[in-house]
């Protein structure tokens, strides 16, 4: 399982145009593979590496802090997830015209948010190398890459395909952040 997650999330930052060829070739309607397969595993590691990264980074061990830093992580990425696959989905049908098939706006988002799932993990257990977020506008050429072969947009409509997608698969999990620290102030360390 994590070795084929690894496979797949290598390919989509390295080489995001044959990714989504291949993903495009090889998708089910087995919405709940995907997810355990690919999503949670990725929400779990998320969440230990907060964990961990706050348990071991900072000069006082404290369990606690590392705990709201888990929870925090695992709404943020969860929620973020969850709730960007709805707001594309919506996009979906809205602006592009198209049926709405929350199975393949959670399968584009998910497959998206890879490397911005991986920065999170890093970023975790290395807090020191915070520039790194940057990176995480790459996004927006992996989304380019899969808005033809695997979400059938056409060609005169990518560009604000990409424009919507983007913002929504990256800034849904920022702000949920951002919302769960100003509303539990027990989360914040």
């Amino acid at each position: 399982m994590f070795k084929d997650l690894f496979n797949t999330t290598i390919l989509l930052i390295f080489n995001p145009s044959e990714a989504w060829r291949m993903l495009a070739g090889k998708r089910t309607d087995d919405n709940e593979k995907f997810l355990s397969g690919f999503v949670y595993p990725f929400i779990g590691l998320i969440t230990i590496a907060a964990f961990l990264g706050v348990l071991f980074t900072r000069k006082e061990f404290d369990v606690q802090i590392a705990l709201k830093a888990a929870i925090l992580a695992l709404l943020s990425a969860f929620g973020g997830f969850f709730l960007a696959s709805y707001l594309l989905n919506e996009v979906w049908r809205s602006l592009f015209k198209q049926e709405k098939n929350m199975k393949l706006c959670q399968n584009f988002v998910g497959y998206s948010s890879a490397l911005m799932f991986s920065l999170n993990i890093l970023l975790s257990l290395l807090p020191e190398f915070f520039f790194l977020r940057f990176f995480v506008l790459y996004t927006i050429y992996i989304v380019w890459e899969g808005a033809i072969p695997y979400m059938g947009v056409k060609e005169p409509e990518q560009l604000k395909f990409v424009s919507f997608a983007t913002v929504i698969i990256v800034a849904t999990p920022f702000m949920l952040e951002f919302i769960l620290r100003l509303l539990m102030p027990g989360l914040r360390f």
